[in-house]
């Protein structure tokens, strides 16, 4: 199972992005999505978490900027950043809560996964 994370760029401040995360390989459902963002030297935080049903939780700094969504299909999930401050320049992690799914067709003990991060600069 692997978790492929894009979007991250250099945007200015009052700018947008969005950032896309997919999650590929033998999985046999995924559970709760959601996108973290970690500042050197700092603890990796949560931003926005979305369960399989859609219901969604948001960090203090994220309500009002910024939504979750994602595409149960695709197993995928996305973060429409607006408004960006500076102060959001982090590296930006998604994480799966999932089980994959076993050779014979099973699910397997249910996990955490995460992406490698993109890089999100807020800067003029």
């Amino acid at each position: 199972v692997q978790l492929q994370a894009s979007g991250g760029g250099l945007v200015q401040p009052g700018g947008s992005l969005r950032l896309s995360c997919a999650a590929s390989g033998s999985i046999f459902r995924v559970n709760t999505m959601g996108w973290y963002r970690q500042i050197p030297g700092m603890q990796r935080e949560l931003v926005a978490s979305i369960t399989s049903g859609r219901s969604t939780n948001y960090a203090y700094s994220a309500k009002g900027r910024f939504t979750i969504s994602r595409d149960n299909a695709e197993n995928t999930v996305y973060l429409q950043m607006n408004s960006l401050r500076p102060e959001d320049t982090a590296v930006y992690y998604c994480n799966a809560d999932l089980w994959p799914r076993g050779t014979n067709g099973l699910p397997q003990m249910k996990s955490d996964y995460w992406g490698q991060g993109t890089q999100v600069t807020v800067s003029s």
